[in-house]
């Protein structure tokens, strides 16, 4: 018995339609995963990894969670950044947040929002320690510049993380990007240079 019967009709109109642009496209794809790139973004529904890099799937890993957050306890994300670095040997992991996150606003708009919130808190923290600069802002502009602040931040939890620490030290080659995405017209920007080697403490 098949529940959503539309999605299935799109999931068969979309397999015939890539079949028939490319015939060997599933028997390849499902020889291997050789992925370059591990993508850590937000869950968000408007943000999907594949479609805005323009890569197809099997050519990007991915992991999502509400604000594109990298907590060094969270044993879902260590364990697909492990299997990512050790396993796949991705080369280039992306931190991608977007503008007008919900998550990163529910972290700052004074609200309670039931478990999320324990969830975001660092988000919070770290907009109490930049309150100076963001104040300056309009609320838009103050959402937006801590969602670039968010990625920042997460990439360099994630160069702190042991998985990231033991590639490097035995000499593996690992970029993390720091990028953010524009829902206004579909574009992504990198915010900082990537982060190739351990950061001084």
């Amino acid at each position: 018995m098949q529940t959503l019967p539309e999605l299935f009709e799109k999931n068969r109109l979309w397999s015939h339609s890539v079949r028939e642009k490319d015939p060997d496209f599933f028997k390849n794809l499902e020889a291997q995963q050789t992925p370059k790139y591990l993508w850590i973004g937000c869950s968000d529904s408007r943000v999907p990894a594949n479609q805005i890099t323009g890569l197809v799937p099997g050519e990007i890993f991915v992991h999502r969670n509400i604000a594109n957050v990298v907590v060094q306890t969270d044993l879902n994300l260590l364990s697909v950044l492990q299997y990512a670095v050790d396993h796949l040997k991705v080369e280039h992991v992306i931190i991608c947040g977007h503008y007008g996150c919900g998550g990163v606003a529910a972290a700052v708009d004074g609200n309670r929002h039931g478990l999320v919130d324990n969830w975001l808190r660092h988000i919070t923290n770290m907009a109490r320690r930049r309150e100076d600069e963001l104040s300056e802002l309009t609320e838009s502009e103050r959402i937006n510049r801590l969602c670039e602040l968010n990625v920042e931040a997460q990439a360099q939890n994630l160069s702190r993380t042991t998985v990231i620490g033991d590639a490097w030290e035995r000499g593996q080659s690992i970029h993390i990007h720091s990028w953010i995405y524009s829902l206004a017209d579909g574009m992504l920007n990198s915010l900082a240079e990537p982060i190739s080697k351990p950061l001084e403490e």
